[in-house]
């Protein structure tokens, strides 16, 4: 498997099938193009899949990046088209397999519009494969051309697709406050490269862990480790986002179509937290040890802030869109609390079980939030376009299939015992309880009024005397049950059989708690 570029396939499989749903009925969508375009999108789980399980493939017990594709490119730059992949990527990248294809099949059974024209594909083909390659760029040149490229598909579907007029500020939004977020970066990477002669990620890691990043900045002027530290992290903090540069999301995700919301949301999303722990705690570990109490706070704030206003929410998808700022900002609260204590004499037990359930937390939120995304949609779709809280009623009795896979999807959003959901957020406190204590217990507020939103909104839609919106509503097809039966399923098997995601990570994590006892 070495001499084949796996990676490269990975990446470009879904552009290549963008190309081709492009220049077939380039008007009109057939079986044959929608056909088409969902093979190209489960190219990247059968890659990932090949990758586990095939001799010379992928193998969790190396924590050194594998399969890894590197050739010279823009050699004035020192730039190479560079891949690798471990433990954290191929979570993602099986993440983004999963959610790819089923956001594309959500998107012609929860929104109809969507099956009109042939472009909706081509932009999640190309959505995808641009994720792909951030979660797998090993180069910052290739990295953030990939990270660049993510957001006009996505502009564009916000925009064209969207549920109201509103669409069009909510897409304009979107995209100035993450591009305002990456020129800060690229700024910060510019000026690591004048410093280094580098944008390699492993050797800028290697300079940053030995002190020599830093003095070769400060050689540059005595804030400059520190200016650049600031850029690196509002670019990534603007991504996942962090408090308070959240304020695009909440309508991005309420604008976009349940597709689209399902693949922004369990995806994109991930690209903040994935670049927190593979470039800026690596690169900057002192710095980001000396901003972490203050960032501590900013993500308890996310925690508690982000579910509350989700408990204020009336509209359905803004909920659970605040809710993911909510979810997300535990893995954040997670790596900042392990940041703090790097190189101290601290419960390697706690450490080990923040970062696993990190990782863990972005699979498992990427699958509950996406499926509530989509079983929204399907409120949304049968009842003409209304998705309030108090829109509805009673849908248990009207639609007892939807009401028990949409519940399923709820609880483990909740964090319910025996689903997906609950593994995570376990880790997450269990190692910030042993890291910062106080920390942890106010995060509690959040879980908290994560199940006071979630059981109201189920008390609401689904029980309760019939609205009108439902009394004539009927139950799921096969073909619109049929995007939820990979997830639910997950959803039980990583509830009761963690270890099957938590094997690829726990070396890596092991690595990673090793090089923290070490920093100085």
């Amino acid at each position: 498997m070495n001499s084949v570029p796996l990676l490269s396939l990975i990446i470009f499989t879904p552009w290549i099938g963008a190309l081709f749903v492009a220049l077939h009925h380039p008007r009109k969508p057939n079986a044959l193009s929608r056909g088409g375009a969902l093979l190209f999108s489960l190219s990247t789980l059968a890659y990932a899949i090949a990758a586990l399980v095939l001799p010379g493939g992928f193998k969790p017990d190396d924590v050194f990046l594998q399969l890894a594709e590197s050739h010279a490119w823009i050699s004035a730059l020192n730039v190479h088209y560079s891949l690798g992949i471990d433990g954290l990527s191929i979570v993602l990248v099986l993440l983004t397999g999963i959610i790819g294809p089923v956001a594309l099949v959500a998107s012609w059974r929860a929104e109809p519009a969507t099956r009109e024209s042939n472009l909706y594909p081509v932009l999640m083909l190309l959505l995808q494969g641009a994720a792909l390659g951030v979660f797998l760029a090993q180069d910052f040149f290739l990295w953030f051309l990939f990270w660049e490229l993510s957001l006009f598909p996505a502009f564009f579907l916000i925009k064209m697709w969207g549920g109201s007029s509103a669409a069009t500020r909510a897409a304009y939004q979107f995209v100035i406050y993450t591009m305002g977020g990456s020129a800060f970066m690229l700024l910060g990477f510019a000026a690591l490269y004048a410093a280094t002669g580098t944008l390699n990620f492993t050797e800028l890691a290697r300079l940053g862990a030995d002190g020599t990043l830093a003095a070769r900045l400060a050689s540059l002027g005595g804030l400059w480790p520190a200016v650049v530290f600031i850029g690196v992290l509002l670019g990534l903090a603007v991504k996942v986002p962090l408090f308070p540069f959240h304020t695009w999301l909440p309508s991005a995700y309420a604008e976009a179509p349940a597709g689209t919301s399902m693949f922004l949301t369990a995806v994109l999303s991930k690209m903040g937290v994935y670049g927190f722990l593979r470039i800026l705690w690596p690169i900057f570990p002192a710095q980001l040890q000396a901003a972490a109490p203050s960032l501590m706070v900013l993500a308890l704030l996310g925690v508690v802030l982000g579910a509350f206003a989700a408990l204020r929410q009336r509209d359905l998808k803004r909920m659970i869109a605040y809710s993911s700022i909510n979810h997300l900002s535990y893995c954040l609260l997670a790596i900042f609390a392990v940041a703090r204590v790097a190189g101290q004499t601290v419960n390697a037990a706690a450490v080990s079980s923040a970062l696993c359930g990190t990782i863990l937390q972005m699979f498992n939120h990427g699958l509950s939030a996406a499926a509530l995304f989509y079983c929204i949609g399907l409120l949304e779709k049968r009842s003409g376009g209304l998705r309030g809280i108090g829109d509805f009623g009673g849908v248990r009795s009207a639609a007892p299939v939807f009401a028990g896979l949409c519940g399923i999807a709820m609880f483990s959003s909740l964090g319910l015992p025996g689903l997906n959901g609950f593994v995570g957020e376990f880790l997450i406190f269990r190692g910030v309880f042993g890291i910062a204590p106080w920390f942890a217990a106010i995060a509690t507020l959040g879980l908290l009024a994560t199940a006071m939103f979630l059981l109201g909104f189920w008390q609401k839609v689904f029980h309760g005397p019939s609205g009108d919106n439902v009394k004539t509503m009927r139950d799921l097809s096969p073909c619109e049950i049929a995007p939820l039966v990979p997830v639910i399923a997950l959803m039980f098997v990583l509830g009761i059989f963690p270890q099957l995601l938590a094997a690829l990570v726990n070396p890596l994590v092991s690595q990673w708690v090793n090089r923290i006892a070490t920093l100085p």
